[in-house]
Order: C-alpha cells, then structure tokens, then sequence
C-alpha cells in the first residue's frame, strides 16, 4: 500500500471536481465458489482501494463533499487490523 497521505490526497482531488454531495464506496467481502467453506481469492474492489488503501472485507465508506470529510463503516475492526 501507498503511504496514508496518498489516500488523503486522491479522496480530496475527489471532493474538489464534485463540489457537492454524498459519495458512497461500497467493498467487496469475500465470496464463496460453490459453497461458503471455499471462497474464491478475495479482491477488494478498486475504487474503494483506490481512494481508501484498505483491503479488508465487509467495510463501506462515504465522502462528504459538503463536509470535506471521509468516514468508512465495518463490522468488528480492531486497531490491530
């Protein structure tokens, strides 16, 4: 991963050609084959890696232009993720 001012830089650039709204990012989780006990490879979905860094499963964000802020939503994320 880039280091965390990249991600800062990109979702700011992000906010200044909208101007206004709400952006929502969507991640991947993991995804089973034929039955849940044999997932596929995971992948994180690009945009969310893009301008988050973060390849964890189950997590969301949104941007808020208005705001000019970022919060990213999970279940169960510890600080030693």
């Amino acid at each position: 991963m880039l280091n965390r001012q990249t991600y800062i830089d990109r979702r700011k650039k992000l906010i200044e050609s909208i101007d206004t709204g709400i952006l929502l990012f969507l991640g991947n989780d993991e995804s089973p084959m034929n039955y849940a006990d044999n997932p596929f490879d995971y992948r994180q979905d690009s945009n969310f890696l893009y301008f988050f860094g973060l390849d964890v499963p189950g997590l969301a964000a949104i941007i808020d232009a208005d705001e000019g802020r970022a919060i990213i939503f999970g279940d169960d994320i510890s600080i030693e993720m």
